[in-house]
């Protein structure tokens, strides 16, 4: 005697085969996505920028204006101080601004650098 075996109705509760197929591509979609972008540094107010003054400016002023340091080093001998903000994305133009102050042996601005990917107003 031979069984007749039908096949069993979808369970409302599992998802449908090309949905499942579709969720690693998506999965893979997303996670690209959030590999294709990064920051690196930290916010400054850019609008202090112009208040800074060679030879009259002092490290003090310079850490009320912009705050802490996101990097500190020495250049030719003399202190430097970064603060910077550099975003990467793989599918957006990559926008970057970077202030490097430089002081001489009294604490002093002797020089400074602003560049911005951004227009200057």
């Amino acid at each position: 005697m031979k069984k007749n075996i039908a096949a069993a109705p979808a369970s409302p509760h599992r998802p449908s085969r090309s949905l499942v197929r579709l969720l690693p591509a998506a999965f893979l979609l997303v996670m690209l996505s959030a590999a294709g972008c990064a920051t690196v540094g930290q916010d400054f107010p850019v609008s202090q920028v112009p208040r800074i003054q060679i030879g009259t400016t002092t490290q003090d002023d310079i850490r009320t204006m912009f705050g802490p340091p996101w990097r500190m080093g020495i250049e030719d001998g003399k202190k430097t101080w970064t603060y910077g903000k550099y975003r990467y994305n793989l599918f957006v133009e990559t926008s970057t601004q970077d202030l490097v102050v430089r002081f001489d042996d009294h604490g002093i601005v002797s020089s400074y650098t602003y560049n911005s990917t951004n227009n200057w107003e």
